[in-house]
């Protein structure tokens, strides 16, 4: 008679497994179960530009969606004002989502554009912001939001508050992921843009790798700056996009390389790779670059998926399957929060 659980629990493993083998249709099912590849658990929602398939991007409004919609993380890209304040703005400019050639016809530079640098931040709080546009006027996703309410540019501060705000009344950990936008652009008008975002994140005790944000940015060499000159503690990612759209002096086609993963390891925590980095647009089939980059400690937070800007011949669904099922990547940027959230968290 046995009297110590641990030797019943031993005879009983020695049972199942005898059984087991005289059942050999039920093993060939099991082994089958065991040899299915692991998927990182809870991959991360980051709402890109809030809920930018649904409201004007990168609005207070846009990011309250994007928190009601269950986003891990509400993306907020950052350029500054005259008066040096960071603002939320996808771009250095303000043509294409504002109405600022209305107001400010004459605040043109000479190549025709108008940049948020060029503005004090009360100038830039009369804008009033709408779906992106491109030059001529046409929507860039024309079924998109097409009303003409007064959303308005916000501060990187608004932002912080606002999810910290609905945090505390929800009883959520909803976190933040800031992009630094043209740095090298910023110092060439004569501000440092990437001291001046850390010093908004020390201030509210947000340069610590254990809380729920991220810093990104396009610039490798910034991003080395961050971690060693400028002594950043928050989690750092590197974008990687491609070198032929002019976004910075970074070669990224050697940061895809296993050496350039090795480099970008030394300073960041992972990586925001566009998605035909990942997914050869060509053939459809998956590249080795996540792989590679898990190979060197890195997470992958792909971008950008759209429900309104698919691939062609491949659904929603199946794009999702292939990112987070057989590539595993670690998290995706999303204009639809909602649809990817209901994906990884049925």
């Amino acid at each position: 008679m046995y009297t110590d659980q641990s030797q019943k629990r031993q005879r009983g493993v020695g049972l199942f497994v005898t059984r087991l083998f005289a059942r050999p249709a039920l093993m060939a099912v099991i082994l089958n179960l065991m040899m299915v590849p692991i998927v990182h658990s809870k991959p991360e929602v980051i709402a890109h530009r809030g809920a930018s398939g649904y409201l004007p991007e990168h609005t207070l409004e846009a990011a309250t969606l994007a928190f009601a919609h269950g986003a891990d993380y509400v993306e907020q890209d950052l350029v500054l004002s005259r008066d040096l304040v960071p603002v939320v703005l996808h771009d250095i400019h303000l043509d294409t989502v504002t109405n600022v050639a209305s107001l400010f016809p004459d605040r043109r530079r000479e190549d025709g554009r108008y940049y948020a640098f060029d503005f004090t931040l009360a100038e830039l709080k009369t804008l009033t912001v709408h779906e992106r546009r491109q030059l001529d006027g046409t929507p860039v996703f024309k079924d998109r939001y097409q009303g003409e309410a007064g959303f308005k540019i916000a501060t990187f501060e608004e932002q912080l508050e606002l999810i910290a705000q609905l945090n505390r009344q929800f009883d959520k950990q909803v976190g933040y992921y800031p992009e630094i936008k043209s740095p090298a652009w910023h110092r060439a008008q004569g501000a440092d843009i990437s001291k001046i975002v850390l010093g908004v994140l020390r201030q509210h005790e947000l340069d610590d790798a254990a809380k729920k944000i991220y810093v990104q940015c396009f610039d490798f060499t910034e991003t080395q700056r961050l971690r060693t000159e400028l002594n950043a503690k928050v989690k750092l990612i590197q974008l990687i996009g491609e070198n032929s759209w002019g976004e910075s002096s970074t070669d990224y086609t050697m940061l895809q390389t296993t050496e350039g993963l090795q480099q970008i390891a030394k300073v960041a925590d992972g990586i925001g790779p566009w998605i035909p980095q990942v997914i050869d647009p060509g053939s459809g089939k998956p590249t080795d670059l996540v792989a590679r980059a898990h190979d060197v400690g890195l997470a992958v937070h792909a971008y950008t998926f759209r429900v309104d800007s698919l691939p062609d011949g491949v659904d929603a669904e199946r794009l999702m399957l292939v990112l987070f099922d057989e590539i595993q990547i670690d998290g995706l940027f999303t204009d639809f929060t909602d649809v990817v959230r209901r994906f990884v968290r049925p």
